[in-house]
């Protein structure tokens, strides 16, 4: 008995079912395919439910993956960065190789006495101070580790100011006074027409050293300074930013006139190592 594989009908042989009129042959060919890994199209009905997502597509990356990944890395180098910085800055650079002695000191008051001298009687003239002179006489007037007489306490804000309005304006525009008096150590080194200062200071109980390099002279009245490189502990000061820092400090009313030269002084610069002042 064969049966037919499309209607179930049953007869004794044949090529196609006599009932229906399917053809054998079909169905064996068809046998075959799916033996050898053949595919069959089978038609589906929709349940209504949602259609099914490829695994590729769901467990794949997320298109912020890489954003991702790149922050988590930027975080770090960011860190790194600022951390190099705050070493750098506290790292006190080295002081420049000046000598001190007390006779350059007494060589320096001696010809600051004679240049007085001739100023009262209108004598023009030119002081001149070596490095070492220079140095002494700073180490020894200055009084800077451990100051014998305090400082002229800067004078009152006015009624209307707010004492935070006048904290804000002294943060923001430092005095000579108040630069001077965190000030711990000062060296000067005089190469050809440059002066190399060497400043150490306290910042909030920690000490850190201040290098500049500049050109001194004199414009107006006034004693100017235009740095030339610097560097805060060891870490090196672009250019733009020392001339800010300079202008703000010095170029302030506060400022400016504590930095006024003698009427009878018309210049002053640094010449073959040497302070000279020119009085007229």
């Amino acid at each position: 008995m064969i049966v037919c594989p499309n209607c179930g009908f049953q007869q004794d042989g044949g090529d196609k079912c006599e009932k229906c009129s399917s053809l054998f042959a079909y169905y064996a060919e068809t046998a075959a395919q799916v033996t050898n890994g053949g595919t069959l199209y089978s038609p589906r009905v929709s349940d209504g439910s949602a259609p099914s997502v490829p695994d590729a597509v769901v467990d794949g990356p997320s298109p912020y993956h890489g954003l991702w990944t790149f922050y988590r890395r930027a975080r770090w180098v960011v860190l790194a960065i600022a951390v190099a910085l705050i070493i750098l800055v506290l790292r006190k650079g080295a002081p420049p190789p000046v000598k001190v002695d007390a006779n350059a000191a007494a060589r320096a008051e001696e010809k600051i006495r004679v240049s007085e001298a001739q100023s009262s009687v209108g004598e023009p003239h030119q002081l001149q101070l070596d490095n070492v002179e220079l140095n002494s006489y700073l180490n020894q007037n200055l009084a800077i580790n451990g100051r014998a007489e305090p400082l002229t306490a800067p004078p009152a804000p006015p009624a209307s100011a707010s004492p935070a309005s006048s904290a804000a304006n002294a943060s923001a525009n430092p005095t000579l006074e108040e630069v001077q008096s965190s000030v711990k150590d000062v060296r000067v080194d005089l190469q050809g027409d440059l002066v190399k200062a060497y400043v150490v200071y306290d910042f909030h109980g920690q000490d850190l050293s201040l290098e500049l390099d500049g050109h001194l002279h004199a414009e107006g009245g006034y004693l100017k300074f235009d740095p030339v490189s610097g560097s805060l502990g060891s870490l090196p000061l672009p250019a733009s930013v020392l001339q800010s820092a300079t202008d703000q400090l010095l170029n302030s009313p506060e400022n400016r006139e504590k930095l006024k030269l003698p009427s009878d002084v018309s210049d002053i610069q640094i010449v073959d190592g040497q302070v000279v002042a020119t009085y007229k």
